[in-house]
């Protein structure tokens, strides 16, 4: 089996493909799964629904070779006057495996019945007039979401993903309205099974007493846990929801492939951005950016997975070594002292050179072309269930998490002008450029139409695609300066901080 992941790995490194696909070959069902009698048909491929793309404009985004740029036709279509801009990719899969979700979600408190249901439809301004009309202004908040899915082996995961997470965001949260509007206040250390009112007769006080002199040697205090805290957990917990939801319904919803997710959720003043995968988002400020993700790759994820491979080393299937060396040891080599790392170490040091160093190693590769077991370039997301190493049955999802970094950003406590904007986008726009280079495209585009032009952020999310989408040559598709553009899709969001509470 070895040799044919040699020879898989080979192609795999010389090539262009896209960093996410798995080695070539067909992905068999798990074992444990019987074969099921009705296969669902698969979901049609569609694009974001504030896109209001008609049939002859959707067929027309899918040319591969024209690459038409796609945006909201309407200025301010999104929430805040947000601007988006897409573009296909240049043939690595049949259609573009981007999705993108922008919505203003209400979230109404869990009644005692403990229901899952969220109100996700309610306009903004149906929510205001409601909370105009209520005294129960505790029992309902809401949230802004921004969400972009950059899926692989397939378009499914992403658009399920897209359509649902959300609702999972929401759910989570729908415990906690009470306690996130006192922001400030820490939350309590158990929560009822109870409304609003209820709980608040059951929240600890945290008023100062003094205990029974029996008592006092014994006393622990209670850790304080503040809503910030809380709202973290919850993105989290929804990421997890919704991996789980796509596990389990993966054949009966013929969920293919999976995806990176990168969502932002504007809370309480304060920004949250959870990300799971190579999906990025940077805040630019008076000219200055602020990374605000952290990328999951097979490099900056390899002490976590030489760790899980050294506690459960059954997970390598006897064809993959956990330790790291420079490069493939040759036979002839066996006996010597050569460079290696395991999971305890970030710097380097010498070995000698054992049998079992001779197999595959675990992370094969560097920068963009580095794999997990020689079949897939991203460690965190959602699905890949059944994604297997090539011709073999060794699983990579034991491998893979679909757990989010997440960033918290103070937008309350922050002043901000018109020029101030938070880019999201997904990896087809960072393979080609840097944070410095997206906040000199977004300036210029800014200075080029005044604060007053209706259409500025559609304006800089637009040519930030088409300045990593390049322009095709006969040589392929090029940048200004004569390098390999992006060949991926590319999806982005330039979000307004100018527009929170305006």
């Amino acid at each position: 089996m070895i040799n044919k992941v040699k020879a898989a790995v080979s192609g795999l490194v010389g090539s262009l493909s896209n960093k996410h696909s798995a080695l070539p070959g067909p992905v068999a069902p798990p074992e444990k799964e019987p074969p099921r009698a009705v296969t669902a048909k698969p979901q049609p491929p569609c694009r974001p629904g504030f896109l209001k793309l008609s049939p002859e404009e959707f067929q027309k985004s899918g040319d591969h070779n024209g690459r038409t740029v796609l945006s909201p036709k309407t200025p301010g279509e999104l929430q805040w006057g947000t601007g988006y801009a897409e573009v296909i990719n240049a043939g690595k899969s049949q259609h573009n495996e981007d999705q993108a979700c922008c919505e203003f979600v209400v979230v109404e408190e869990r009644d005692n019945k403990w229901n899952n249901n969220c109100s996700e439809l309610r306009t903004e301004e149906s929510f205001n007039s409601d909370l105009q009309r209520s005294n129960k202004v505790s029992d309902m908040l809401c949230f802004y979401y921004w969400g972009l899915f950059d899926g692989h082996a397939g378009y499914g995961c992403a658009l399920t993903s897209s359509r649902l997470l959300h609702l999972h965001i929401c759910d989570q949260l729908r415990d906690l309205v009470y306690i996130l509007q006192q922001p400030t206040v820490a939350a309590p250390l158990c929560l009822c099974n109870a409304t609003a009112a209820e709980n608040a007769s059951c929240t600890p006080t945290h008023e100062k007493t003094e205990p029974p002199l029996e008592t006092t040697i014994r006393f622990h205090t209670e850790k304080q846990v503040f809503p910030e805290s809380l709202v973290i957990g919850a993105l989290e917990n929804a990421f997890k929801q919704m991996d789980e939801q796509i596990e389990g319904e993966r054949t009966s919803q013929n969920i293919e492939g999976g995806c990176c997710a990168l969502a932002a959720v504007c809370l309480m003043g304060k920004l949250f951005v959870a990300n799971a995968g190579d999906s990025r988002a940077i805040i630019i400020r008076q000219g200055k950016t602020i990374s605000m993700s952290q990328e999951f790759t097979p490099e900056t994820e390899r002490q976590r997975l030489q760790f899980l491979a050294t506690l459960k080393p059954e997970l390598l299937g006897n064809e993959f070594t956990c330790l790291e060396f420079p490069r493939r040891i040759q036979q002839k080599e066996l006996g010597k002292r050569m460079l290696y790392r395991d999971h305890t170490m970030t710097g380097w040091s010498y070995k000698a050179i054992e049998e079992e160093n001779m197999k595959f190693p675990l992370i094969y590769g560097e920068g963009k072309k580095a794999r997990v077991m020689a079949t897939i370039g991203v460690t965190r997301g959602f699905g890949d269930h059944d994604l297997k190493v090539y011709n073999s049955n060794i699983y990579i999802k034991p491998f893979l998490s679909c757990v989010p970094g997440v960033k918290v950003y103070d937008l309350a406590g922050c002043e901000h002008g018109a020029d101030d904007v938070m880019v999201m986008g997904t990896d087809g726009l960072w393979d080609v450029i840097t944070d410095r280079e997206v906040a000199d495209i977004v300036q210029r585009v800014f200075a080029s139409h005044g604060t007053d032009h209706p259409n500025r952020y559609n304006l800089a999310a637009q040519e930030l695609v088409l300045r990593t989408r390049g322009v095709r040559k006969e040589s392929g598709w090029r940048l200004v300066n004569g390098k390999m553009a992006s060949l991926d899709d590319i999806s982005v969001f330039v979000i307004p901080l100018i527009g929170y509470g305006s």
